[in-house]
């Protein structure tokens, strides 16, 4: 009985450190969830301030935040489910799938898109002026497929791609036959149990529970939820909840999704990145003993880390565009070591 009520105590303590952390996200303010998770069993599950401040609708962990590039793990998965089916391989030339993409793309094959080896101009930076209409990730084909120009030789060097990523969502709709929603919703979100997952489209189904981004302008929270490149899906579509991201870092110790061997390839460090110390897998980024990803996009700032030896994973999104929630995601975790 002592030790349980010791055990108890200090979990306690722990929780209301991470409340400390988290304290800037309670109240009427755009909010947070956080999961703590350790061999599966949620240490921490609790939800801070607001998923919508204008209906006044508090965030809780079943609130479906956009992801942003939390997404291309997701993306990754669908790709090596194809791999694992036989519909394409990793080394296929991407032009063999996307064959309007200009000759100068031939030697970037999935591998280097999956790792952003690729070279790929970034379609943020050759959008056309005065656009109006939200991209989506076959306009940023049709973007690239102007550009001759690569900023590096496949294979040679690292450069962060969210225009690689939109391709590999299209790569995904050639070999499947599926709408790239559909897929990841049929092989990925309904098998793994996560109910209220989605890629969102303005003209599929709403997206439940959901959080709406805000921005701080001049001291007051201004709604800055969707930018013209929101509706891109590749590279970061996806919204979902710390509860069913909850069954997305179960998938990953064993074979309910995808088998050992398309783990181990999404959890290769395949090459160096810009930042010291991290390198890059399959959708993954990977530092000393952390498999992690973060997603920033307007209104919206996530993480996901795990450090699997530990069996531990601490996940935290949240609605507002600043700060980037890393380093809080670490702080946490390393309560629980």
């Amino acid at each position: 009985m002592g030790a349980w009520l010791a055990g108890c105590a200090a979990g306690a303590t722990r929780e209301a450190r991470v409340d400390a952390i988290m304290r800037a996200y309670a109240g009427d303010v755009p909010g947070a969830s956080v999961l703590v998770l350790r061999d599966g069993i949620p240490l921490v599950r609790k939800a801070y301030g607001r998923a919508d401040l204008e209906q006044g609708i508090a965030a809780t962990p079943a609130t479906n935040y956009r992801l942003a590039s939390v997404t291309k793990q997701f993306t990754a998965a669908a790709i090596l489910l194809l791999a694992e089916d036989g519909r394409l391989g990793l080394d296929d030339p991407v032009r063999r799938w996307l064959p309007s993409l200009p000759a100068s793309d031939d030697a970037i094959t999935i591998r280097h898109l999956l790792t952003h080896t690729g070279g790929l101009i970034d379609y943020e930076d050759i959008m056309p002026a005065g656009l109006a209409t939200p991209l989506r990730d076959s306009d940023v084909l049709h973007l690239l497929e102007r550009e001759s120009r690569l900023y590096f030789t496949p294979g040679t060097a690292y450069r962060y791609s969210n225009g690689g990523y939109a391709l590999l969502a299209l790569v995904v709709e050639r070999a499947s036959g599926r709408s790239f929603q559909g897929f990841l919703r049929e092989r990925i979100f309904e098998p793994l149990g996560m109910r209220d997952t989605l890629a969102y489209v303005q003209e599929g189904p709403p997206v439940p529970h959901r959080a709406y981004g805000y921005s701080e302008v001049a001291g007051h929270w201004q709604r800055t939820d969707q930018s013209l490149t929101s509706a891109v899906l590749g590279d970061g579509g996806i919204y979902s909840s710390i509860d069913d991201l909850a069954h997305w870092d179960a998938a990953a110790y064993d074979d309910r999704l995808l088998g050992e061997a398309s783990r181990r390839l999404a959890f290769t460090p395949w090459t160096k990145t810009d930042v010291a110390d991290v390198q890059y897998g399959f959708g993954w980024r990977l530092t000393g003993d952390t498999q992690w990803h973060s997603g920033e996009t307007i209104g919206f700032r996530n993480v996901i880390v795990r450090w699997p030896k530990r069996h531990l994973t601490v996940i935290v999104l949240s609605n507002r565009n600043d700060p980037e929630p890393y380093r809080m995601a670490l702080g946490i975790g390393r309560l629980f070591f």
